[in-house]
């Protein structure tokens, strides 16, 4: 049976909100639900449809939520449950929708079902061996004796879904069907139903291809999700599952309606952003992305990649693209200023996957090198505190973040006095946060641009040209040099018109010409 899409998802402009940094209502330095609240009217106004928030489930924050301690209680520090009950409603009354973050792969070290495990040489809902297979093995903190397997750090321990093989050295070993897999199975239909309930309308699932291990081509974790989809179809129908996994075309067809492309499964992500400054780790090189001023990048990685997921997924659930995220640099990064992104945008906005913009992006946040690890941000060479700064809205103190003091702040807020503002970019037409809001709504009102119209590229370089819904013709120049691209003969340019960008965009018999950092929509 073919899965079907929700609509709402298929249409969908995405923002990410890392809720730390956004904005804070009570004066306590760190973001919280109420200062959502008292902001949905802006992402109302720029015109996205659905809000994806970080984890906000009860922590130690030892990673930044990702060690959840209780997945149906909110994180104090957010306020409660009735705070995003109110958020939800507030939200849809505005057409926006609301999904949280799922992390169904390990759980804090403080979650009462370890603290149990750790007490009970029989309970199988961690994985356990009686002697230490490796270093990245955890000792036992309580009577239990014996290794716990972590999943990132040491106070993430690894939830046990089973191994897809098992091992005569490795007895300790479960199968997928032990009772211990089996029970966390259950758990995740309980967790999604309980927020479900409350209006919620989808998860985004953190590191979705790790929860079978030993799992070779990720067989028996394909088969674990598809089970958790036929019971969404079933139950819920309309809500949506997009997934961390970074190949859509075996996530999707797995059970998500959606996989992002992401930094750290392979580089089709940073082909096109990593631009080997900010948040970079050594190994993955410095060979340019496409978006580069000095146009040395090429966009041939990503469009392999997205023509084998296009293929694999075959219409039942799409490919989600992000400006960047809570773990890899902003667009706006070292040498890539905000006078040089609004191409990036262009693209984001008008490819057939869903666009997903990282708060702040919008505006031209930059990422801020030379913080301090917060939260477990500093994962190695990669600072990924410096892409979760607060959310720049005005000109008052704290760039009106937080009323709190400068030093009580969740990270600082940019010290530089021309960082862009949503207040300075509202009052100035020629914004980023204008160009990003007008293709928000390009997209919106016009069916050939968005997630299901149809794809042609027509110059894979500088520019890249493609047309959309055989109606639209996209020309994208990142490059800061003026360059000129060919034209197939019978498209007839002579009539076309302008639906946004365009500035410094030349469409002519058989070639279209387009300056440095320009953009074109056309009709």
């Amino acid at each position: 049976m073919r899965r079907s899409t929700p609509d709402w998802l298929s249409d969908a402009v995405i923002y990410q909100i890392y809720p730390q940094s956004f904005a804070d209502s009570d004066g306590d330095g760190i973001g919280d639900l109420r200062g959502v609240l008292g902001r949905l009217d802006y992402l109302s106004w720029l015109g996205v449809t659905v809000i994806w928030f970080n984890p906000m489930f009860a922590s130690p924050f030892g990673d930044a939520g990702y060690d959840v301690s209780d997945y149906l209680t909110i994180a104090p520090r957010y306020g409660t449950e009735a705070d995003l009950v109110t958020l939800v409603e507030a939200a849809r009354d505005r057409g926006i929708r609301v999904m949280l973050d799922l992390v169904p792969g390990h759980t804090s070290d403080q979650h009462a079902w370890f603290r149990a495990a750790a007490g009970d040489p029989h309970d199988d809902r961690y994985i356990w061996s009686p002697t230490r297979p490796s270093a990245e093995w955890v000792p036992s903190p309580g009577s239990r004796p014996g290794f716990y397997l972590p999943n990132f750090y040491p106070v993430q321990p690894a939830l046990n879904f089973g191994y897809a093989r098992m091992h005569p050295d490795e007895p300790w070993r479960r199968p997928v069907d032990a009772p211990g897999p089996a029970a966390n199975r259950a758990a995740l239909r309980e967790i999604m139903a309980h927020w479900f309930d409350l209006g919620v309308s989808g998860f985004r699932v953190d590191m979705a291809f790790s929860l079978v291990k030993d799992d070779p081509g990720r067989l028996e974790t394909a088969r674990l999700w598809r089970e958790l989809r036929a019971w969404l179809d079933t139950e819920y129908p309309g809500r949506a599952l997009l997934a961390e996994w970074g190949d859509p075309k075996t996530s999707v067809p797995a059970g998500f309606h959606a996989d992002f492309f992401l930094h750290a499964v392979g580089d089709v992500y940073r082909s096109l952003w990593g631009n080997a400054e900010g948040s970079h780790r050594p190994e993955w090189g410095t060979e340019p992305c496409f978006f580069a001023p000095d146009a040395g990048g090429s966009p041939s990685r990503f469009l392999t990649a997205w023509e084998e997921a296009r293929a694999a997924i075959d219409g039942a659930g799409h490919v989600a693209l992000p400006s960047a995220n809570h773990d890899f640099s902003r667009l706006v990064c070292g040498s890539r200023t905000a006078s040089m992104v609004a191409p990036a945008f262009a693209f984001l906005l008008t490819w057939p996957s869903l666009p997903t913009i990282y708060y702040g992006d919008e505006i031209g946040m930059r990422y801020l090198p030379g913080l301090p690890d917060k939260e477990g941000s500093q994962c190695g060479p990669e600072a990924r505190q410096g892409s979760r700064t607060p959310m720049q809205w005005d000109s008052s103190a704290n760039a009106g973040f937080s009323t709190a003091p400068a030093e009580s702040l969740y990270l600082p807020v940019d010290p530089d006095p021309a960082r862009p503002t949503v207040e300075a970019q509202r009052a100035d037409p020629a914004s980023l946060l204008h160009q990003v809001r007008a293709l928000i709504a390009a997209r919106r009102s016009t069916h050939a641009l968005g997630a299901s119209g149809s794809l042609r590229v027509l110059h894979a370089g500088y520019p890249l040209v493609y047309l959309r819904g055989g109606t639209h013709l996209v020309v994208i120049n990142p490059g800061q040099a003026r360059v000129t691209a060919p034209l197939p003969e019978g498209l007839d340019v002579s009539e076309m018109s302008c639906l946004a960008g365009g500035d410094g965009v030349k469409l002519g018999a058989g070639e279209v010409t387009t300056d440095g950092f320009a953009y074109g929509v056309f009709s």
